[in-house]
């Protein structure tokens, strides 16, 4: 006796089909699991038998051998206990479906017969719809990730009896009622309101650039000067997700097992790991090479205080990530590529001691300062875009009754900047993530604006990156100004913002 079934599998966020094979021979009862399969889905022996037999039929004592094809892929997720069981089920005459193969079938199994909630549903979903598939059968839980996914029916079960009565027919169930992202995505403030920030003007103005064009910030200053306040207020000024961008956001969450109840992600992510974090854990990796935070950041911000904390194997494997805007993740089972397009927001001392610059009395020598500041190399320093020099905040500002600019004012100017910018740079592309090409195709200087920036090139021995950084951040300027030419002001504007850097590390 030969039954198949059909589920998907993953590979990073990229996903492949799997044929379940079951056959059913006479011989002494064995139940083996073949196809590359790793050690959960061995496991799935126990589950599908304890499953079956609990949901009052009788598991067959027979010779039964399970393929999971194509079986040089190694497979090592629970999803596949219920295609196994259902596989079984078909085999034994329990299950009479003439269309069981149009079906996508997902889901871990309890030893009751319950169907659980599994990780990555929502890219296994889209998945199934681009292999050509209108149906799929998925646990209950995972029921409102595919909510938003139109031209394919989704199924949810609850137990593996319900499953049963849906494919003989005995038993209705409605396809899920899509969602439009619309209806789900909050209108709100997310993080600290720029209203209750005290001072700190022109850093303000350097996260509306930051945020207009998806650019990467350094904050350097005295301890107490408001770097962490100012970096967590960021989510409340960034721009509005489109559904696209969202759904890059929500498989990224799904693999990772971070996905709310709401189904999708609606806010772009911030994510603050601990200066204690491994380069696997900030990158991506394990034993089944899985997302970091730069990927779990992707279309976010990746927040990294006290920036010099950092190992510095750490922070420099970020540099391929910020320039390429993806991560490829490689270990011995397998090897994966993420997108990681994130605005990258570090805070920093300008000494060890935290007192440099400040009213404060530096307890820190010239040779200390220095081996703090190197830890962050050359490179990386390049691969920012602003660079803020902050004061302390002075007793004016604290005590000042003045109305502060909210964050809801600045985030209407910020989403008006990066709608000018996905249309003129083509898709969900803002002025950070522009290239070479097409910054020659889009930026043009008249004369006197080309003239400024080559004596400020030559007198602050700019790199050609950093050269490409300003005119991408002036670009970001003009925007948010209404301007469709780079003048002369946006161009000294970007050019500030080298100040820091400039002052500190030459």
């Amino acid at each position: 006796m030969l039954a198949a079934t059909n589920s998907i599998g993953l590979k990073g966020i990229e996903t492949y089909k799997v044929d379940v094979q079951v056959d059913l021979s006479k011989g002494l009862p064995a139940f083996d699991i073949v196809g590359l399969a790793g050690t959960t889905v061995k496991e799935s022996r126990e589950r599908v038998r304890a499953a079956i037999k609990n949901s009052g039929i009788n598991f067959p004592p027979m010779r039964i051998t399970c393929n999971l094809a194509p079986a040089d892929v190694k497979k090592d997720s629970s999803i596949y206990d219920l295609p196994i069981s259902i596989g079984i089920l078909s085999a034994i005459g329990e299950i009479r479906c003439n269309d069981l193969n149009e079906y996508i079938i997902l889901g871990e199994l309890s030893l009751d017969g319950k169907i659980n909630r599994v990780n990555g549903t929502l890219p296994m979903v889209i998945g199934a719809k681009a292999l050509g598939y209108k149906k799929v059968i998925l646990p209950f839980d995972n029921a409102n990730e595919a909510r938003f996914i139109d031209g394919i029916d989704v199924y949810p079960c609850g137990d593996l009896t319900e499953v049963m009565g849906f494919l003989n027919g005995t038993k209705l169930i409605n396809p899920l009622k899509m969602i439009a992202f619309s209806e789900v995505r909050k209108a709100g403030i997310n993080g600290v309101d720029f209203c209750h920030i005290k001072g700190q003007q022109s850093a303000k103005r350097a996260l509306e650039i930051a945020a207009a064009g998806n650019h990467n910030v350094m904050f350097i200053g005295p301890a107490g000067s408001g770097k962490t306040m100012l970096a967590r207020s960021m989510p409340s000024i960034l721009p509005d997700m489109n559904f696209e961008e969202a759904l890059e956001v929500t498989k990224i969450h799904s693999i990772s097992g971070e996905l709310g109840s709401v189904g999708i992600i609606c806010e772009r992510p911030f994510r603050a790991p601990h200066h204690g974090v491994s380069a696997a854990a900030l990158i991506g990796g394990g034993s089944g090479a899985r997302p970091g935070e730069i990927s779990l950041a992707h279309n976010g911000v990746l927040f990294l205080d006290e920036f010099p904390e950092f190992q510095r194997q750490t922070i420099e494997s970020l540099r391929q990530p910020l320039e390429d805007g993806f991560v490829t993740v490689s270990r011995v089972s397998a090897t994966c590529r993420y997108p990681s397009s994130f605005m990258l927001i570090v805070s920093m001392n300008p000494c060890p001691c935290g007192n440099y610059g400040s009213d404060k009395e530096c307890r820190c020598s010239e040779t200390q300062r220095n081996r703090y500041l190197n830890k962050i190399s050359g490179p990386l320093l390049d691969r920012l875009d602003i660079v803020v020099e902050m004061a302390g905040i002075a007793y004016k500002d604290i005590e000042s009754k003045n109305k502060a600019e909210t964050s809801k004012d600045v985030r209407r100017r910020v989403n008006k900047a990066r709608i000018v910018q996905y249309k003129r740079n083509g898709g969900n592309k803002a002025n950070g993530m522009m290239n070479a090409q097409d910054i020659e195709k889009h930026i043009s200087l008249d004369g006197e604006t080309k003239k400024l920036l080559e004596v400020a090139f030559e007198r602050l021995g700019l790199s050609a990156r950093a050269y490409h950084r300003i005119l991408k951040v002036s670009r970001t300027i003009a925007d948010l100004s209404g301007s469709e030419d780079i003048k002369k002001e946006h161009i000294m504007e970007a050019l500030s913002y080298r100040g820091a850097e400039i002052k500190y590390w030459q």
